[in-house]
């Protein structure tokens, strides 16, 4: 049976998108059965693809499309359905941790916290931000989530 795990920020638009992508890029080249989605602790963008800023750095460079992605909100059955929950920042963490149910069996971590000298720290929200902050943002979870894809194979 695969690995399961939902990648979460806040609107999933932007990081969110990036990260379910690179990790199920990165499980790929290992030949590992993982199964990958990614979700906002909010609603305002249900439905809706990602940023047209996250298309375009996932794209340049990292060669992934993520054009085809839409927008859902996490939901409490995902505790169950999901073995890892991996949150952007700390107070998606703890929107999750509030939403969790206390039989779920979701793992929940910082995405960060997989990249060896990140442990605690957040993936900056480029929502706000320009061109080089999607780029740091794509840097921030290809990093990681070819750690957190390395470690999951490893377990």
């Amino acid at each position: 049976m695969a690995v399961s795990v939902l990648m979460v920020c806040l609107g999933n638009i932007c990081r969110s998108p990036l990260a379910e992508t690179a990790l199920r890029h990165h499980a790929d080249e290992r030949d590992f059965d993982l199964f990958v989605d990614s979700a906002g602790t909010g609603d305002w963008h249900v439905g809706h693809p990602p940023d047209d800023r996250a298309q375009e750095v996932a794209l340049r460079l990292g060669g992934l499309d993520i054009s085809g992605l839409r927008a859902r909100q996490v939901m409490r059955g995902d505790f169950y359905r999901f073995d890892h929950i991996v949150a952007m920042d700390a107070d998606n963490r703890r929107n999750l941790e509030r939403l969790a149910p206390a039989d779920g069996g979701a793992r929940l971590s910082l995405l960060l916290d997989h990249l060896p000298g990140r442990k605690g720290h957040a993936v900056a929200d480029p929502y706000y931000g320009d061109r080089a902050d999607f780029e740091a943002c794509w840097h921030d979870v290809n990093n990681a989530t070819r750690a957190l894809a390395e470690w999951l194979a490893g377990h």
